[in-house]
């Protein structure tokens, strides 16, 4: 069955309206406006609410655009956000719309506190997890504070840096997460010849992308063959966990279900991640598709 999976909420962030192309959002003390093409249908909020103070992303063409201002005063150009106890991230608007942070991946944060609940029933006490094309952390800080042994995995050195600010910015030692800058399918294929083994893995693979060697990315043909090294990964003595995101992309949540479906015996759940509206009678703004596959279970 698909579904929309719940969402818990994401301290920090507050989803005021959506509508007519746009989300306005506020995460901390500023209020950003922008473009989100799944809102379709009318805004609710008036003028006032959608001109208010803060930023407004404006799109100078498919490879971007710019933040303005609005109203009198400029944020600063990054600021914290503490999302749970222990875990702050940096919100850093860039000119590709995105801001640092996925509000609605509170739900895979949650989730994965709960895998992490079933592996310590069963015994295990310190569970590793692989998180690929891991972005800028805060998945790998969740799951660490939740009990992990993290491997964050990513090949942009501008979001591994980030990831590292973020993890200073949770107070953590400089060693508390093994980081690699690599290409996320070369290295899930290499951690599958070496024998290694983990009890989660979860990735967030772009429709489209480049390793740090040139490595070309193609989401249509690379999946398959990544999830297959993904699930050979997981430790079969164990409630093990795959956990795929995906966004932008022309495919189904059924689709990612077969993927994951196919892959072998376990229970496969798949659905779509989305943002609830603040208010009475607050509408889900649909972000992105997500499927789950857990061991044993």
């Amino acid at each position: 069955m698909i579904e929309v999976l719940p969402h818990p909420g994401c301290p920090g962030h507050r989803l005021l309206d959506t509508g007519e192309g746009e989300r306005l959002e506020r995460l901390g003390p500023w209020t950003l406006r922008r473009p989100d093409p799944q809102a379709l249908w009318r805004k609710r909020l008036g003028d006032d609410a959608w001109g208010a103070e803060g930023l407004r992303f404006v799109r100078e063409s498919d490879r971007g655009g710019r933040w303005e201002l609005q109203g009198g005063r400029r944020p600063p150009e990054a600021w914290p956000l503490e999302l749970a106890p222990g875990v702050t991230v940096e919100v850093r608007p860039t000119p590709f719309k995105h801001v640092g942070l996925f509000p609605e991946q509170a739900a895979h944060w949650a989730w994965v506190a709960e895998r992490r609940r079933a592996l310590a029933a069963a015994g295990v006490g310190r569970p590793r997890l692989l998180n690929l094309f891991a972005y800028t952390g805060a998945a790998s800080l969740h799951a660490f504070r939740q009990g992990f042994e993290v491997t964050h995995c990513d090949a942009s050195r501008a979001s591994l840096d980030q990831a590292a600010r973020n993890a200073r910015l949770s107070g953590l030692p400089e060693d508390a997460l093994r980081w690699m800058l690599e290409d996320a399918p070369r290295f899930a294929a290499r951690e599958r010849r070496r024998g290694r083994r983990y009890h989660g893995v979860i990735l967030d693979p772009p429709a489209y992308g480049r390793g740090p060697r040139g490595e070309k990315w193609l989401l249509e043909t690379g999946l398959a063959p990544l999830l297959e090294d993904c699930r050979a990964l997981l430790e079969e003595d164990a409630p093990s966990f795959l956990l795929l995101s995906a966004y932008a992309v022309g495919f189904s949540a059924l689709s990612l279900r077969n993927l994951l479906a196919g892959l072998g015996p376990g229970r496969v759940e798949a659905g779509e991640l989305a943002l609830p509206e603040e208010g009475a009678g607050a509408r889900l703004l649909p972000c992105g598709l997500s499927a789950r596959l857990v061991l044993g279970d």
